[in-house]
Parts: C-alpha cells; structure tokens; sequence
C-alpha cells in the first residue's frame, strides 16, 4: 500500500517580477507521508512558505512534478485543484485569517460551505471541531472578543473540521506569547497524533521544530539537511 500523500520531484518554483526572475525553490525532491509530522526550518525567505504554498496548492510549480495521492497536478484542471485543496488540505496562518464580522462558528463552518454538506451537518462539524481545541463555550465569540491564543485555536478549528488529510502550518505561533505559543503547539501535536494527519510545520522556533517527527532545513530554495526522529 502506497501511504505517499505528497511527492515533490525535481521541483523548481521562480517568480518574475519587472523582467527579473527570483528561484524561489530549486530541485525540491521530497516525499510526505501519511501521518508524519515535519518540521520546516530556515531563515526568512529561505523558501520555507513557497514550499508550503506549492503543497497547498496556492502556487503551482514552473517546473517539476507534483503527485497528490499519486496524481499529477499537472493532468487535471484547476477546478479539480481547488476541490483536493477544498476537500484534502486543512490550514493554519500566522494571523490566523479569521473573518473578523463571523463568530468562531461561523469562521470554522465557513471552509464546509463548498463541499456540498447540508446546514445541519455543517454546523455539527463545526462544534465538533471547537470542542476538540476546547473552545466548546465559545461558539458565538467574535475574533475580537478572543485572545490571540483562542483565536489559534479558532484556526486550528477551521483546519480540522473537514477532517483533511494534509494541516500546512505557516507560523502558527510567530504572533504568540511564550507561554500560549506552547500551548498552542502542544495542541497541534495532540490533534496530530489523534486525527492521524499529516501535518508540516513552518517556524523560526528551532525548539518547536527540534520537536516534529523529520525536520527539513531549508536553505536558499533548496533542502540542505533533514533529521527523522
């Protein structure tokens, strides 16, 4: 049984700009498994977000191949993109990117309205989803009435409650204090090992990295060194 989830082969991913053209990654060869934990380390602009952009499906590579599931993204439509995006992958943002007018219902139930659920279930994944971060009383919260920790888990939330296959975290704790950055982790890692998804993991904290299952060192758009735990 194949339990590859994403395999990058011999991907390059450059950006232009007023005629100049910036390699943002350069021969990315890595496979991700199903249930990993991995951590991306690098200074800024390494190519650390690129990277999860490419495996999100928000940037396509220029060149190279990349498989989800065994298939090749570049042999099916962007409409068949966004639903694996819409359907597969769940993500985390380092400002959390809630819509500031719904509350913490609404923001977790809104990445459910276009798979075709009907309300009811929709709004029942949606608590399931705030009670497995511990937000069960805060359903009707708007993000301005929530502290930077729960408006985490919020996010964490949004990303979980269609049960994806894949969590892409972008600094998840970058805006935190010390003592919520840890709580905030240590959720990750317990939703991770629970659900059983794969997740990666983006941060300039060598010590939250130090802790994921395989770590990955970015370096100039390229992979320069990995550890597997």
């Amino acid at each position: 049984m194949n339990d590859t989830i994403l395999n990058f082969v011999n991907i390059d991913k450059v950006f232009s700009s007023e005629g100049i053209d910036f390699t943002a990654l350069q021969n990315i060869n890595l496979k991700i498994k199903k249930g990993e934990f991995i951590g991306l380390s690098g200074k800024s602009g390494s190519g650390k977000t690129t990277l999860l952009n490419v495996a999100g499906l928000i940037d396509p590579p220029t060149r190279g191949d990349l498989f989800i599931k065994n298939i090749n993204t570049k042999n099916i439509t962007d409409n068949e993109l966004s639903l694996i995006r819409a359907r597969e992958i769940g993500f985390i943002f380092q400002t959390f990117n809630l819509l500031p007018l719904l509350s913490a219902l609404e923001n977790v139930e809104y990445p459910l309205m276009i798979l075709n659920l009907s309300e009811e279930e929709r709004i029942q994944r949606a608590h399931l989803a705030l009670k497995k971060v511990g937000l069960e009383n805060f359903t009707h919260h708007r993000p301005s009435q929530l502290s930077g920790g729960q408006r985490q888990r919020v996010a964490f939330a949004r990303a979980i409650v269609k049960d994806p296959t894949l969590i892409l975290a972008d600094e998840p704790t970058a805006n935190l204090d010390t003592k919520t950055s840890e709580e905030v982790f240590e959720l990750l890692v317990r939703l991770q090992e629970d659900l059983k998804v794969t997740v990666m993991l983006c941060s300039h904290d060598n010590d939250l990295i130090s802790r994921t299952h395989r770590q990955i060192k970015i370096t100039d758009g390229q992979i320069t060194g990995e550890v597997i735990k």
